[in-house]
């Protein structure tokens, strides 16, 4: 809109002087494509990175072929083989929305580092459970990511996950 199309008031300067400043294009998200990181809950449409082991939940396996196809407000859009999902950025909220869906939409398929695995952990993974003496690939690959805001670093020595909104464990 040029300025001379504006309504001649006090107001038309003001509003013209505020879109010269306006940014013409928003920054651009990456658009990962590859597969899940780890085993994720899905209640039909909306995983939440607390990634609650409800029983309701239905499992989507690590290694399932996903890509991102957009934001929203800490959310990000997924499409897995024409199933439209929204991984929800709910408690991880210190992570950029980009760097929280490259964590969980990876390049190369984790079922390839699972089947190097000894059968055990393969069965542990596969059913969303951790053992001991697993790594903390394992971990994140069985029961994802913990959440940063009560978990602030991967290096730490415990980490704090949820069954629900009221049951805890720690690995």
């Amino acid at each position: 809109m040029s300025t001379s199309t504006l309504p001649r008031s006090p107001f038309g300067a003001l509003l013209a002087a505020s879109m010269v400043s306006l940014p013409l294009v928003a920054a651009a998200q990456p658009q990962p494509e590859g597969f899940t990181c780890c085993n994720l809950r899905t209640d039909g449409s909306w995983i939440t990175d607390a990634n609650y082991a409800e029983s309701h939940k239905k499992m989507i396996p690590a290694g399932t072929p996903a890509k991102v196809t957009g934001y929203g407000r800490y959310r990000v859009h997924i499409d897995m083989s024409g199933q439209k999902q929204s991984i929800g950025n709910d408690y991880s909220r210190d992570l950029e929305l980009g760097a929280f869906a490259q964590r969980y939409i990876v390049t190369e398929d984790p079922k390839v580092k699972l089947a190097s695995w000894p059968p055990a952990v393969q069965a542990a993974v596969k059913a969303a459970k951790v053992m001991v003496g697993m790594t903390k690939d394992q971990v994140i690959m069985s029961v994802a990511y913990p959440m940063t805001s009560e978990n602030p670093s991967l290096d730490a020595p415990v980490w704090r996950y949820w069954l629900s909104s009221f049951a805890e464990f720690q690995v």
